[in-house]
């Protein structure tokens, strides 16, 4: 059987792991790395998704990679001109020719032995694969924290016996016609808000029906001060300026929703009001829980709020009883009559790649393991995994992941180690538990809790989701820190405390 070794596997070419492979072959020019991605092309999110209007809701200029400037007067980009970036990306790094498409990693075993990861890897389509082993020293997960398979899909009684068309935002058909169609949304999520716009021009009415209700907040999609920026200055530093200046204020308005909720919270409904009136945001707009306690949801240029004043579209809070033949009769008694229903219900989320890893031929519960600055895991060598925010962009926590697995890396090759694995220190025994994701409620994030590492009450057993903190945290803080055990083979494991840490320069 061939196999093929690799210094650092990296799963996943999306956002994340072209971020990683740029970083990989910065600073770590004399590493080998691949790629391996299960689908059959890079941009992961921005490739999966096809439904009318898919857009982020986060500006590019945190979204965007710290190292490629993103240029288009539009801050809030769709999904076209999102993948577009990263494909350009990928290309103008020569990322790209270090990826394998239709690669899907089944498992990942640990030898203490060898200091390797074994990757048992399909090649291929689905209906059509074969099976190869993949070895590396080091393995950057960066696939995300959603299956690919499939969203999350709840039962709906009757739903068999409805007449149209029944579509999943994560699989949306290329042949679905919605013009002229009664369209009937179901979700308050930012999927929701982003599909309800984008179809109500052309259909005949479009009900968005939710459970309960979301903050909902209107941004411009242009950034006039980062516009502004690159005319004055090189794309380059008026890029890194505006990456600065949102990622700041981002972490303020956060903090100030932690720390004055009920003042944040009137103001968003203020703004609310002046959109859709009192009526309307008291019964649709007004969450019962404080905002951050789930995620916002952002609107470029009020989009949505236009769709409803110009009653193209229309908001129903209730529960849905059950599918009917013509569409969907709701707890109240109301009957929502429907040609097409679009079940924005969100993602179905597993953890670290949905694969089986052992370590020495144990398996690994990742739900018994601690976090490690929300990267790494307990007494799991040489792995770390890129998660981002649920607050701000992702990309911002991929790309200082990115740093810290490259200091890391370089601190091995310095050190003569070849294995790295966090480790609880006996004070650390007794701390109480926090989940990975704390004070946050929304449901696609408490369905995964349970699935994912706790956290700590210290340093660096806690996931802080907190920029400012991270950048200390993750990407300047020593690497030696009596917690990251080095070693070169299980026999001669030893505890590396000395000062030396070359790698922060």
């Amino acid at each position: 059987m061939n196999v093929e070794h690799v210094d650092v596997v990296v799963v996943g070419a999306g956002i994340s792991g072209i971020g990683a492979g740029y970083h990989l072959q910065k600073n770590c020019p004399d590493r080998s790395y691949v790629i391996l991605e299960g689908r059959a092309d890079l941009g992961g999110t921005w490739d999966l998704f096809r439904y009318p209007g898919v857009r982020s809701d986060s500006d590019m200029h945190t979204l965007g990679y710290s190292f490629k400037p993103w240029i288009h007067e539009k801050a809030i980009a769709d999904g076209p001109s999102i993948l577009s970036y990263v494909r350009e990306t990928a290309a103008e790094f020569g990322i790209d020719e270090k990826m394998r498409f239709k690669h899907l990693v089944r498992s990942a075993e640990w030898s203490s032995e060898t200091s390797t990861w074994t990757l048992t890897v399909d090649v291929g389509d689905a209906d059509d694969t074969t099976t190869v082993t993949y070895t590396c020293n080091f393995l950057f997960m960066c696939s995300g924290y959603y299956s690919y398979k499939g969203g999350y899909e709840p039962e709906f009684p009757g739903s068999d016996d409805f007449a149209g068309r029944i579509v999943h935002p994560q699989k949306w058909p290329d042949d679905l016609d919605h013009r002229g169609k009664r369209v009937v949304v179901i979700g308050s999520g930012a999927t929701a808000m982003t599909i309800v716009p984008a179809m109500a021009d052309d259909a005949e009415h479009v009900v968005m029906v939710q459970r309960s209700p979301t903050y909902v907040v209107s941004r411009p999609a242009v950034d006039v001060v980062a516009n502004g920026l690159r005319k004055l200055l090189p794309d380059r530093l008026a890029y890194a300026i505006t990456r600065r200046k949102n990622a700041t204020m981002g972490e303020f308005f956060y903090k100030q929703t932690r720390t004055k909720p009920a003042k944040v919270k009137e103001k968003l409904l203020q703004l609310a009001r002046k959109e859709l009136g009192e009526a309307t945001v008291t019964a649709h707009f007004t969450p019962t829980y404080n905002p951050w306690d789930q995620r916002l949801c952002l609107i470029p240029d009020s989009d949505l709020f236009e769709a409803l004043t110009s009653n193209k579209a229309s908001v129903v809070t209730d529960e849905i009883d059950m599918f009917t033949e013509s569409g969907i009769r709701l707890k109240s008694g109301a009957h929502l009559d429907a040609d097409i229903i679009v079940t924005a219900t969100g993602l179905q989320l597993v953890t670290i790649g949905d694969m089986d890893f052992t370590v020495d031929g144990a398996p690994v519960d990742f739900s018994k393991t601690w976090t490690y600055k929300g990267l790494a895991y307990s007494d799991v060598p040489n792995l770390v995994s890129s998660f981002g925010y649920i607050n701000a962009s992702w990309t911002l926590r991929a790309d200082i992941t990115c740093e810290f697995v490259c200091r890391l890396l370089n601190h091995m090759t310095e050190s003569g180690t070849t294995q790295a694995t966090p480790r609880l220190r006996p004070s650390d025994h007794d701390m109480p538990e926090r989940p990975f994701i704390a004070d946050f409620s929304s449901g696609y994030m408490q369905r995964m809790m349970p699935l994912l590492p706790r956290q700590g009450d210290r340093e660096p057993w806690i996931n802080p989701q907190r920029y400012s903190v991270d950048k200390q945290l993750i990407a300047k803080a020593p690497i030696v820190d009596g917690v990251m055990r080095f070693a070169s083979a299980t026999r001669d494991e030893r505890h590396v405390d000395s000062d030396r840490d070359t790698v922060n320069a």
